[in-house]
């Protein structure tokens, strides 16, 4: 049992029917944090019993440490499909670590790693444009390319308006990874995303600020390659989610 595990779903290809769920890292209930990468997948629907397969995968190369709080995704490019993790929150490192701070959390590094579930090899990027590392942040993939929307940095407890363009070509030899900052982000941590169409997705929920829920809700469009970010009608809050002091959620359907 994980908490705040990194979890997407994975396709062979675009076109393919199949898919498998990838799921990694994530707090245990003893609030220790994983490092493991799991493959999930229906063996078979028989009448309304689905069976589940669920595999380990081990990892070679530059293998993301323990963490919680990223995000993970898979592009399409030339044909082949790689994953992408990003951002993320573990213990600082043990030579730090004292009594009073031995379950103190710090930023991970803002590395970006391609992850091959087909080979099991990992490779960490380094990006110029990524300066912070980032938690809870926001990530819609769409084919050859992976946007970051707000996120919490713990070193400034800030909340930037965030808005990151990584895209992955895959050809033959070494892939290529660059990072576009962008205009237009928004300021949100811990937010609910669903898409509601081939072109569309709703953001719900999440903080702007420690103590502060974001209590709009905005729309995210593409179009010709092109993203929009824009604000939608609020819906009319019920008072308990109005004065809770938690903001959480599910699939909005």
């Amino acid at each position: 049992p994980l908490r705040y595990p990194a979890t997407c779903m994975f396709k062979g290809s675009v076109e393919s029917e199949k898919y498998q769920y990838i799921i990694h890292g994530g707090k245990t209930p003893n609030n220790e944090l994983s490092d493991k990468i799991y493959v999930m997948s229906v063996v078979c629907k028989n009448n309304k019993k689905v069976t589940f397969r669920c595999t380990e995968k081990d990892l070679v190369g530059d293998v993301p440490e323990a963490r919680y709080g990223h995000s993970i995704d898979v592009v399409y490019s030339r044909g082949k499909s790689v994953g992408v993790l990003f951002g993320g929150r573990a213990y600082i490192p043990s030579a730090q670590r004292t009594t009073e701070k031995w379950n103190s959390v710090a930023d991970c590094l803002p590395h970006v790693f391609l992850l091959d579930f087909e080979f099991g090899c990992s490779t960490a990027y380094i990006l110029p444009e990524l300066q912070d590392g980032l938690s809870f942040h926001v990530s819609i993939a769409r084919n050859d390319t992976i946007y970051i929307l707000g996120g919490h940095s713990l070193a400034n407890n800030v909340r930037p308006a965030n808005l990151y363009r990584i895209r992955v070509d895959l050809p033959l030899g070494s892939p290529a990874v660059n990072c576009t900052v962008l205009p237009g982000g928004i300021s949100v941590s811990s937010a609910i995303l669903t898409q509601t169409n081939k072109d569309e997705f709703v953001i719900v929920g999440g903080y702007q600020l420690e103590n502060q829920k974001r209590m709009v809700c905005n729309i995210v469009s593409f179009e010709d390659n092109k993203i929009a970010i824009r604000e939608m009608e609020t819906p009319d809050w019920t008072p308990d989610i109005k004065h809770s002091k938690i903001w959480f959620g599910s699939n909005m359907g």
